[in-house]
């Protein structure tokens, strides 16, 4: 790639990752509206900043490290305009869970991705919804992989600790156990 960004060029980059950049955007911030405000801003940000891209180095990582950072830039201006009562309407918008999940399992499992603290829900998100190797995940959080494993383990616990505790998923269980003892035991 040259190290001025031109129309071409930029054109590229749009086609091949704004449906990843988006994505990432509206999972981690449940809203349509601040997914294409954050989709726009890091598109700008790439041109401005184009000539501190190193060259030698992949650059999706470097995008989706954009596109966290404005995230959590914008996810940031949202807590403050509340504490001052400028409410954003996220309500009128379609939850993440009714576009993206199917079920009520994995609608109780986004929720409790939800209620993760977000360096764990972005590790969570880029690396099982968005299938991001652990390195580019690192790379792209801008944090030792070591780190990113840590996030990544914190989180898995947590869930796994919540969801142990949830009947749903204890039904569930239950009913996978009788299918391997050939069906013969009532759900409850």
């Amino acid at each position: 790639m040259p190290e001025r960004i031109d129309k071409d060029c930029l054109e590229e980059l749009f086609n091949n990752h704004s449906s990843f950049v988006y994505r990432t955007a509206y999972f981690l911030t449940k809203s349509n509206v601040l997914a294409d405000d954050i989709t726009q801003e890091t598109f700008i940000r790439m041109i401005k900043k184009f000539h501190l891209f190193d060259q030698t180095k992949p650059i999706e990582p470097w995008i989706y490290r954009i596109t966290v950072n404005i995230t959590r830039n914008m996810l940031r201006k949202q807590k403050i305009k509340k504490l001052f009562g400028f409410h954003y309407n996220v309500l009128a918008e379609k939850n993440v869970e009714q576009s993206i999940l199917q079920n009520e399992m994995e609608d109780h499992l986004w929720k409790e991705i939800n209620l993760l603290p977000n360096k764990s829900r972005e590790v969570i998100v880029l690396h099982y919804y968005l299938e991001l190797k652990l390195e580019e995940v690192a790379d792209s959080l801008n944090i030792p992989i070591g780190t990113c494993k840590s996030r990544l383990n914190y989180a898995l616990t947590k869930l796994r600790n919540r969801l142990s505790k949830n009947e749903l998923f204890k039904v569930e269980q239950k009913r996978k156990g009788r299918e391997l003892d050939g069906g013969k035991q009532s759900y409850f």
